[in-house]
Order: C-alpha cells, then structure tokens, then sequence
C-alpha cells in the first residue's frame, strides 16, 4: 500500500490488511508489533462498553476506528450497518481483525498507519472512535487536530480513555502518561464550531477479559461538529 495523492484514503481491503508500506514510524509498529505476538489475543474480542453505550443510537453512516486493534469495535458498528475504516498501527493486530470481519460476514476497511500519518480525507467520517487511544503527545498537536479533523460536518467524535492515567508519574517500565494525549487535550481545541454532548468521568463498562480490564473508571469525550 502506499500513500496516495490529492489527500485520498489508501485502498480499502476486507481479505488482508496491507503486508508492508506502514504510513508511520516503524519503532512504534514494532513496539505494538511485540505486545500483540507475545499473546495470541489482547483483547476481549467484545466492543468496547462506552462505544455501545454512546454510538448506540447514532444513525448509521461512515464511522472511523482509531487504533482498531483486533477489531471488535469495527465489526460491531459494521453489524449495525456502518461504513467502517479500521485504522491501526500493529500489523500483526490487522491480520487478526481481518480475520475476524471475515468470520462475522462483515466489510471492513483497514488501514495500516497511524492516524496523523494516513492520509484520511478531511471531514469525512461521521463518527470517530477512539477507545483508550496511545496516541504520542507533538508540540504542534498533530494527533489532536487529526481527531478533530476527520469529523464531518454533524459527525461526532467519541473519545474514550482510562480515568486517573493523565495524572500518574512515569513508570518503571518506561511509560510516561506526559508523552500520550487524552481527552482534555482534545476538549481544549474545540471551538463555536463544536458542542459538547458529553465531557465525564463514570464507572467503566468493560468487557470481560482482555488486557486493561483493572481499570475502573473511563473519561468520555463525545463532541458533535456543528460545520
């Protein structure tokens, strides 16, 4: 897969993500590379709570996945007849959710980048999802504005993290919360051209299983694009 012109998205694929040609940096790929093969699932394979819970009552139509990963989240709104890119840095990650697509009958369009480097038509996706996104922090806040960016006119943005993690000290284990962004990054930026429907902290709806299933409460971010 390469990077096409005039801003278009890469091709869409339903049989295999894309083998090589990862829109991003190749540290990170290997990184989430790594986390996925060392098991031979990460995650529960349910969507997430807060997705169901706040896309539930949305009318279908195209709907971006940030950080995909396995695909559970792109097959359920694809159930519930939406348009869905699938947008991930792990290859390994993509396989198993093309995988799973095929098995539930459904299309799905994967994308292997990652998000500020995909090269997503703008203001094209009536919802986008991101559910507990690992997403580098840049000076210029490019991440952020490719959230904000990808939302059409009346779409929604739904971002979804763990409570608490913003505030945590730097890890042993080398992770530092001060290198990701999270919701009130994102709330920051928006302007008059935004509302916001839903900026809280509640309990955390988690599926049964899966890594990260410890956390206990979520910040949820849902915001609609007036124009």
């Amino acid at each position: 897969m390469t990077d096409e012109t005039a801003g278009q998205p890469p091709a869409p694929t339903t049989t295999a993500p894309p083998a090589d040609g990862y829109l991003g940096d190749p540290a990170v790929r290997a990184e989430w590379d790594s986390r996925y093969a060392d098991r031979d699932q990460l995650w529960s394979g349910a969507p997430n709570g807060a997705l169901v819970a706040e896309a539930g009552g949305l009318t279908p139509a195209r709907a971006l996945d940030v950080g995909c990963g396995e695909g559970a989240d792109a097959i359920w709104l694809a159930r519930r007849g939406w348009d869905v890119t699938g947008l991930e840095v792990s290859g390994v990650a993509l396989e198993r959710a093309a995988g799973h697509a095929r098995e539930a009958g459904v299309d799905v369009e994967w994308v292997h980048a990652a998000l500020t480097e995909a090269g997503l038509r703008p203001a094209s996706y009536d919802l986008v999802s991101a559910q507990y996104p690992a997403l580098l922090r840049t000076p210029d806040a490019a991440a952020e504005r490719a959230l904000l960016a990808a939302v059409a006119p009346g779409g929604v943005l739904l971002l979804v993290h763990h409570a608490g993690m913003d505030t945590q000290q730097a890890h042993e284990s080398g992770f530092d919360p001060a290198d990701y962004v999270w919701p009130s990054m994102v709330s920051a930026l928006l302007d008059e051209d935004w509302k916001v429907e839903v900026d809280e902290q509640r309990p955390r709806v988690a599926p049964d299983g899966g890594a990260g299933a410890h956390h206990t409460d979520d910040v949820v971010l849902r915001a609609r694009r007036l124009r």
